[in-house]
């Protein structure tokens, strides 16, 4: 019988079937940070209970960390404790640790692939809704909450129903200037922020096979913004290219039977899905947020939405957006000011990231009065990016060059918004308050994107300010 991915990877880590209808799964590796990992820890002592496989956990400290400067012990006193309990811990319970002064520490989603811990066919899990990221490389990967972390750490096991599988293809080519993050906000924008609710997300087609793993896990992990519990691509050579020499990659012989086992994960052709959504690429702009949800957005050349020409059903939602954003209906978005602007995150803090960024702002000045940030995802992205001079060319054209950390993304260090400021981000989430600020205003889109406004000092067209159709004309 043909089966999708989703369905081999679930059935090859299935332990039973339970009595509530629930799955018990093993995951094959479980990743930690410092927010969501102290409870469950306290929760093992209070049980008498260790890590039943601490080498399939791996942990590391990004949300909280200060990207400005790594002096200990932080200014920020919780903080500080956060780190030293986390330490602590994986110390007590054997955990590999990526500590600050390993070189290695970064954001969770960016440090597993790097590593080569994330690999196809196999189950992740992580106390943070962005592991869905890991899915690019053909695992299948859920965020979970603090009594599943525990659960894993005492069982390795946790349980979970089934979900439905929908295949979204996306065929065709980008246009110029049209990046792997503009292709998650259209299809949040066309499926609904709660569409993917009950769902994975296969993702498929010509526009995902063109895709680098750095584009495709910008995709994946932007799937849970749409409802989905998790998203993936099937692995293909682009994949095996990336995990080969990683550090906990398989080495020699081992290789060459990892990567046959891998491949046999990859969904059957004539695998049913429980649903199928098709989409032309050509069709998909520079795209951005307008409101407080990744759904709520707009290409750079459209309006902002009115609420009297919105769907009855959206009114109310479409009255609070505007009413908080402050932006005037009807208008266009490109011209807004913007205040703040970030490069980095989960989402879009690795290398290429910071390469195609550069590319475009080398010899150009960030706006007067606009505060740039540019934030690697890892300790290793920056050394690579500093050896490469990209901090250089960054810092030339005006924008602070950070430390590694989830920074900006959200307000757990700090990095936030004061007042009502606007921030042009390459983060995530466009939530209230969600970059520090319970006034302060976030648009999502793409690095580049971010550079245009970081260069203008508004919400701009990144292929009018860098003349990027004439460039790739010429």
């Amino acid at each position: 019988m043909a089966k999708s991915l989703f369905e081999k990877v679930w059935d090859a880590h299935t332990v039973r079937s339970m009595s509530n209808g629930q799955t018990q799964l093993l995951i094959g590796t479980h990743l930690i940070h410092e927010v969501t990992s102290p409870q469950a820890f306290g929760m093992l002592r209070d049980l008498g209970l260790k890590v039943a496989y601490p080498h399939r956990t791996f942990a590391t400290v990004d949300h909280i960390v200060p990207t400005d400067q790594r002096v200990e012990p932080f200014a920020d006193p919780l903080a500080d404790a956060m780190i030293q309990e986390l330490r602590k811990n994986c110390a007590e319970f054997d955990v590999t640790f990526f500590d600050l002064p390993t070189g290695k520490q970064g954001i969770v989603h960016v440090v597993g692939p790097e590593q080569g811990i994330t690999q196809p066919g196999s189950t992740i899990a992580c106390g943070d809704s962005h592991t869905s990221t890991h899915g690019a490389f053909g695992a299948i990967a859920f965020g979970i909450g603090t009594t599943q972390i525990r659960d894993l750490l005492a069982t390795q096991t946790m349980s979970m129903t089934k979900l439905k599988v929908r295949q979204v293809k996306v065929n065709g080519k980008l246009q110029p200037g049209v990046y792997a993050k503009d292709v998650a906000l259209h299809i949040i924008r066309k499926l609904g922020v709660n569409g993917g609710t009950g769902y994975a997300y296969e993702y498929a087609g010509q526009v995902f096979d063109d895709m680098t793993m750095e584009e495709r896990m910008t995709v994946c992990n932007m799937s849970i913004e749409g409802g989905a519990r998790a998203g993936y691509v099937n692995p293909d050579q682009k994949t095996f290219d990336y995990l080969e020499g990683r550090p906990y990659s398989p080495k020699g012989a081992e290789w060459d039977a990892a990567i046959e086992r891998w491949k046999s994960f990859a969904s059957d052709p004539d695998c049913e899905y429980d649903d199928v959504v098709e989409i032309d690429g050509a069709d998909i702009e520079p795209t951005v947020t307008w409101g407080i949800n990744p759904g709520q957005a707009i290409t750079i050349s459209e309006n902002v939405p009115t609420v009297e020409e919105s769907p009855e059903e959206e009114k109310a939602n479409v009255a609070e957006a505007l009413e908080y954003m402050k932006l005037p209906a009807g208008s266009p978005i490109k011209g807004t000011k913007v205040d703040v602007c970030f490069i980095g995150s989960c989402t879009n803090g690795r290398l290429s990231d910071f390469e195609e960024a550069a590319k475009y702002v080398k010899g150009l000045k960030v706006a007067p009065g606009v505060k740039a940030i540019v934030v690697p995802g890892s300790q290793v992205v920056d050394g690579i990016c500093k050896a490469k001079g990209l901090d250089k060319v960054f810092n030339d054209a005006g924008f602070e060059w950070r430390e590694a950390g989830c920074s900006m993304c959200l307000a757990m260090n700090p990095d936030k918004l004061i007042g009502d400021q606007l921030s042009a981000s390459s983060s995530n989430r466009n939530f209230k308050g969600r970059q520090g600020s319970p006034t302060g205003r976030t648009v999502l889109m793409s690095p580049v994107m971010v550079a245009a406004a970081a260069i203008k000092g508004e919400i701009s067209d990144s292929r009018e300010v860098f003349g990027i159709n004439q460039l790739v004309e010429a």
